[in-house]
């Protein structure tokens, strides 16, 4: 369905009864990159939130700049859980989504029962994460280049984009979304204003710690981070931490492997509604 947040429309699969998670994508993907986790949490009796960020998917793609804005879309999931009269929801993100749904524990820590990270850390953790992740970061740089990296990206019919997601299972489906220049373009923009080149280079703006249970999810075949820009993560969480290594898997860890990502959700669930309970 779309519904109206903060004067645009954003696109939501939402579906199942019972207490409400909230998945949220990163780059360059949509809600449809949690389609194996909403069946089992479905079938397990929970609600699922999955929405399309602004930019990406069926979601509006506003042509200003100005309007990716991290808190943007962070206040876009906060504005979804009111649309829905949620008051508090288990968060799940993977890579941008983890750092929003990290955002989002942090501004309105009484609306999270708990938080799952995947893939993507602490943005503290990510800058004490040493030379070997900015190695693994280049790319940040390059997409702050507007029209260069789109070149970069669309030459030779995707190639280079082609090459970056080589693991990604839905890699044809996210090049024909991104055929239309619009679409890359406004996905690009996450990395515009959320990593801009003096944060890259001094780390200026850490984050405040996490307050609510979380966990985080590394696998030790992602090509983009290392797992001490994940395990870092524990000295920026002041509650219960947990951490899972999921061995020879890529970046995509819940298309990848979907089972194990989703028993590692479920069992975190469960452990909070339990602590609930």
């Amino acid at each position: 369905m779309r519904i109206e947040v903060n004067g645009i429309a954003l696109e939501v699969q939402v579906s199942g009864e019972g207490p409400a998670v909230m998945l949220v994508h990163g780059f360059p993907d949509t809600h449809a990159c949690w389609r194996h986790q909403v069946a089992a949490l479905n079938a397990a009796g929970y609600q699922t939130i999955a929405p399309d960020l602004r930019g990406f998917g069926a979601s509006d793609k506003p042509e200003d700049l100005e309007s990716y804005k991290i808190a943007a879309y962070a206040g876009d999931l906060i504005g979804i859980l009111d649309q829905f009269g949620i008051d508090r929801v288990h968060l799940v993100g993977h890579d941008w989504g983890s750092a929003l749904a990290q955002l989002v524990a942090i501004m309105a820590p009484g609306r999270v029962i708990d938080l799952a990270c995947l893939s993507v850390g602490h943005r503290g953790a990510m800058l004490s994460a040493g030379w070997e992740q900015r190695e693994k970061s280049w790319y940040m740089l390059l997409f702050q280049f507007q029209g260069t990296a789109e070149q970069w990206l669309t030459q030779h019919d995707f190639s280079n984009m082609r090459q970056m997601l080589t693991e990604h299972p839905d890699r044809d489906e996210v090049i024909e979304r991104m055929r239309d220049p619009r679409a890359l373009s406004a996905a690009l923009a996450i990395y515009r204003k959320g990593v801009p080149p003096e944060w890259l280079l001094n780390g200026d703006a850490i984050l405040p710690p996490i307050s609510v249970p979380t966990m985080g999810v590394w696998s030790s075949g992602d090509r983009f981070l290392t797992e001490r820009s994940m395990t870092g993560t524990e000295e920026h969480v002041a509650a219960p931490w947990r951490y899972e290594r999921l061995d020879g898997i890529g970046h995509w860890m819940q298309l990848e492997a979907p089972g194990k990502v989703t028993d590692l959700l479920l069992d975190f669930l469960a452990s909070a509604e339990a602590q609930a309970g």
